[in-house]
Formats: structure tokens, C-alpha cells, sequence
């Protein structure tokens, strides 16, 4: 029996291709992989996340080289630099984001809440592209007639904008095969799958390698790419997090409540600088960049009110100013708040400690708020000044000049160290009509800026002196 069993398999060939299954658990909110099912993640720590998955291992499967490189070792000094040309999308907030336009073969993920206008952006940046860049939208949430509609709603150009209504990313790749774009929309991630995995879509396993397809697609053809993100209740980008490290640009779209501007955030970006914004005005032909974005922010600036200070922030490449404003109150808590929005609470906490310690104005007592008009986020210290003179501000009761600007970074032992692009900030400030200036001494320009008066300082009692 046994020799009749080796003489017939003799004969076939051990050599084909053996697809191996296994089924493993997987969260749904960080990623993290377990071996059976457990109702809490143990990485990440949210409850009811975790679901059966079947992986696919195919021994045979293999991938081509970027951009048809070949696979050699090469010296870096032999390496030939072409010129590579951005594609301009003709939306300048865009593409000021983007570090001035789309570099070829470059993948780039959007994120931000439903309706916030993803969808109704990279519409509007694909119709005003020419036609030789044959771009592509594929849609996997929507309709062809519904992206057709709102094509027509926002007086869109609809003659070289192709549509393709499909969420099998084989699919998708093949169309892109036969008609080859220079730009393509993948809206949204989530909705796309793959023959290969067995799980549904927007699962981890699913968004993973849907997105790692597409990215080789991508950097094989030269392909300009957009992935647009669904993000969870936290804001985050939703899937897996290595899916932004995949992806050479990321995007946050953000927005206030009630509020019709957007401000788009680049968070990661390989070939442009990254904290940049870009502002936009959401109107009813679709998204319209803000030019003068410091005017916006300024809209609703009135002199007079103890509490309230313009300073000049950098945004990216860029300078803008901000209204910082402070309301103290009494405090009936054994330990007064300390509430912030748009800065570090822990910087907050800090910059109180100084100013009691050196400049002698005591807020122990006292609940404070400090908020930047606007929705802005400011991470840099060029904000401490105007923190510290808006608390002193309302907590004395007293405005600050209308036409008074200030920025600067405030140490520990009280000094005022300079910062950034001081010279770039003061121009913006001059231009606007402020007329005085507080600044570090380091900072002071070289030569004088017209009609803008520049008192340079290097200590906190200095800055309390002048106001």
C-alpha cells in the first residue's frame, strides 16, 4: 500500500503554489494583533475592537520596482538628479500646503470629518486640471450621478474629468493600467478591498493592503495619488496608524463649529514643510482659498477690551497674526482651572509660575482662560509674551493699545528669547497697520521698518514696564 502510494505521487510536481490560511485576532482601532479574541485591546485599550480576521500567505506573490528602477546597488555620488516638475492644481491654498504642488508618483492622504469638504475639494482640483493630465476620480461612496451632480452644482468644468465607480482595488488598477493618469482620487480608503483578504472593508487588514497596492501603483507609474481618510471620534486618521507612514504627505482637514472656513494642515510631508496651513472659505461654488489670512483672524478684533493682544505667529512658510485672549475670574475651587484653547495647558501652568516669580503679578487665585480667535493652534513659544500681557490685561482691567504687536519666547529666570523669522513677522504687522511693536532684543531688525515703531526687550519686567 505504502509503495503504491510513493509510486503515484511520483509524478506530480511539488513545486506549484500553496496558499496557507490562519486566523488570528485583530484591533480595529490601533492595529495590534492577538491570538484569540479579548473583549479589551491590550495595546490601545478600547473595549469591543477586536474581530476574527483570515490572513493569506501566497509564497509566490511579488511586487515590481519603484518607478522601474532596477534592484542594483548603487554609489550615492553616481546617482543622476533629474529635474522634477510639480504639478500646479490651481488652488493656491492646496498647493501652498502641498510645498507647491504635486511631485510625481507622490501619495498623498486627506483626513477630516464628514462634510467638512474633502470630497468637494479634490473635485474642484481635478476639473481645473488640463487634459493632457487625463485625471482620474474613483468614487466608492458615491454614485456617478451624485458626483456628477455636485459637479454641476459648483459650475464645474466636466470635459476631461473621468469617474469611475468601483471599490475592488484590482479593479481600480486595471482602469489605471489602460488610461494611464497623471492624478487619481481614491475616495475614501476605507471603502476599498482586495481579492486576497477574506475580511470586509474598512477593516485594518483590508485598508493596509488596499493602501500598500495602491501606493506601488503609484510609485511604479509616476502616478500622482490623493487618499481621502475617514477619521474617528478623536480626530485621528481611521485604520491602521502604519497607514501614514505608508503615504508621503498627510493632510488634516479642520474646521469650527458653525464656522463656513476650513483650514487644511499638512502633519507629514516628504517634499515640502510640514505645520504649513492652508486656509479656505467654503461658499456655494465650492472652496475658495483665503489670500490675506491674517485680515481673517483680525475680522473680529475690538481695541479696548482688557484681556486681548494681537501676535505675530508662523504657520509654515508664512506669517499670521493671532488675538490672544485671557479672562481671569475669581476662583471658589481649592485648585483655580487653568483652560486653554488652541496652546499647551502645561506651557499655560508654567508661564503663570513666571510671572509671579518675576514679574510680580500673582493669578493663585484666579480661574484663566486663555483662547486664540479663530480656531488657529499655535505650538510655538514665540506666543509667551502675548499670553503673559492678555492675563496681565484682564486681570488689571486694563486694554492694551489697538495698534500693539508682540511676540516673543519667555524663559524660566524671566529673559525674552528671540525667535524665528522675526523680520518676516514684523513686515506682516506693518503691512496690516499696527504701529508699535514689542519684541526680543535679538530680534530687533536691522534696519528700521516704516511706520512701525520696534521697542526691543530682554526681560519680563522690561515688557511690564512698556504697558
Amino acid at each position: 500500500m505504502i509503495l503504491h502510494t510513493a509510486t503515484h505521487l511520483k509524478g506530480l510536481n511539488f513545486n506549484m503554489s500553496i496558499t496557507k490560511t490562519k486566523i488570528t485576532h485583530r484591533c480595529q482601532s490601533c492595529g495590534a494583533q492577538f491570538h484569540q479574541w479579548a473583549g479589551q485591546c491590550l495595546d490601545c485599550g478600547t473595549w469591543n475592537s477586536i474581530i476574527e480576521e483570515t490572513l493569506i500567505k501566497n509564497p509566490r506573490r511579488a511586487g515590481g520596482n519603484y518607478a522601474g528602477q532596477n534592484s542594483e546597488v548603487v554609489l550615492l555620488k553616481d546617482i543622476a538628479l533629474d529635474t522634477v516638475r510639480r504639478l500646479s492644481l490651481d488652488q493656491g491654498e492646496l498647493d501652498r500646503v502641498l510645498g507647491g504642488g504635486l511631485v510625481p508618483g507622490s501619495v498623498v492622504l486627506i483626513g477630516g470629518d464628514p462634510g467638512i469638504g474633502k470630497s468637494t475639494l479634490l473635485l474642484q482640483a481635478m476639473a481645473l486640471l488640463s487634459p493632457a493630465d487625463a485625471p482620474l476620480y474613483v468614487t466608492g461612496e458615491e454614485s456617478l450621478q451624485q458626483v456628477t451632480l455636485r459637479a454641476h452644482r459648483l459650475e464645474l468644468k466636466l470635459d476631461h474629468l473621468k469617474l469611475l465607480a468601483q471599490t475592488q482595488v484590482e479593479q481600480v488598477l486595471s482602469v489605471a493600467l489602460a488610461h494611464r493618469p497623471k492624478v487619481m482620487v481614491i475616495d475614501s480608503i476605507q471603502t476599498m478591498y482586495t481579492e486576497t483578504l477574506p475580511s470586509a472593508p474598512g477593516g485594518v487588514s483590508q485598508v493596509r493592503e488596499s493602501a500598500a497596492q495602491l501606493v506601488r501603483f503609484a510609485k511604479e507609474t509616476g502616478t500622482s495619488l490623493f487618499l481621502v481618510g475617514h477619521v474617528t471620534k478623536e480626530g485621528a486618521l481611521a485604520g491602521p496608524r502604519v497607514l501614514e507612514h505608508m503615504v508621503d504627505t498627510v493632510l488634516y482637514f479642520e474646521s469650527e463649529h458653525d464656522s463656513r472656513y476650513r483650514m487644511i494642515r499638512a502633519t507629514k510631508n516628504r517634499f515640502g514643510t510640514v505645520n504649513e496651513l492652508g486656509l479656505f472659505a467654503m461658499t456655494e461654488k465650492g472652496l475658495r482659498g483665503v489670500q490675506n489670512a491674517s485680515a481673517l483672524f483680525l475680522s473680529g478684533f475690538r481695541a479696548g477690551v482688557p484681556g486681548s493682544v494681537v501676535m505675530a505667529t508662523w504657520e509654515g512658510t508664512r506669517p499670521m497674526l493671532v488675538e490672544v485672549q485671557a479672562l481671569l475670574d475669581d476662583s471658589h475651587l481649592a485648585n483655580p482651572r487653568r483652560v486653554t484653547l488652541g496652546l499647551d495647558a502645561n506651557r499655560l501652568s508654567m508661564l503663570l509660575a513666571v510671572l509671579h516669580k518675576q514679574g510680580g503679578v500673582a493669578s493663585h487665585n484666579q480661574d484663566v482662560f486663555i483662547n486664540l480667535v479663530g480656531g488657529m493652534k499655535i505650538l510655538e513659544t514665540a506666543a509667551d509674551v502675548a499670553i503673559m500681557l492678555a492675563v496681565v490685561s484682564s486681570l488689571k482691567e486694563k486694554p492694551l493699545p489697538q495698534d500693539l504687536i508682540v511676540f516673543g519666547e519667555v524663559g524660566l529666570s524671566g529673559e525674552i528669547r528671540p525667535v524665528q523669522y522675526g523680520q518676516e513677522r514684523l513686515k506682516e504687522a506693518a503691512k496690516l497697520g499696527f504701529k508699535r511693536a514689542i519684541v526680543p532684543k535679538a530680534n530687533l531688525p536691522k534696519q528700521s521698518i516704516s511706520g512701525l515703531e520696534i521697542v526691543p526687550v530682554s526681560h519680563l519686567k522690561e515688557v511690564l514696564e512698556q504697558v
